[in-house]
């Protein structure tokens, strides 16, 4: 939360006591709403300007870091596939390779599920901005 969040619900009080005129007071609030609006869009930009200027690297391992480790979770979830089929055949195979991937999974720390969630969630934002900018198809 910014300080602009913090103080648009305190103003917009104030400024219902202090403005008498309705139409005066709308216009302010309507102020403190634009104002609002455009901390919001710059600290987006902020957040996206890293995650544009990754993707736009020179170096292919940091253009692409993001792109393959969703694509390492989207295996993984494919994955359950197939045991679903060995499930049906040999049940405690199933069982032994379920329990070890628990555990295997349950080991990693997380602040890396974490940083897989915000990877994913900067990823999409800065494919959707690129595309509203006409930069990516």
């Amino acid at each position: 939360m910014t300080i602009v969040d913090a103080l648009i619900g305190p103003v917009s009080k104030l400024l219902d006591k202090l403005i008498p005129d309705k139409e005066a007071r709308a216009r302010a609030k309507l102020e403190l709403i634009e104002l609002q609006g455009r901390q919001e869009l710059e600290e987006l930009n902020l957040q996206l300007s890293a995650i544009i200027a990754e993707a736009r690297s020179a170096d292919s391992w940091t253009s692409r870091a993001r792109p393959s480790f969703m694509y390492v979770m989207y295996l993984l979830i494919l994955f359950t596939v197939p045991m679903g089929v060995i499930s049906a055949f040999e049940p405690e195979v199933a069982t032994g390779i379920s329990t070890g991937m628990t555990a295997y999974l349950r080991g990693i720390p997380e602040s890396l599920y974490a940083l897989f969630g915000t990877g994913y969630l900067g990823y999409t934002a800065a494919r959707t901005y690129g595309k509203v900018k006409g930069v990516e198809r």
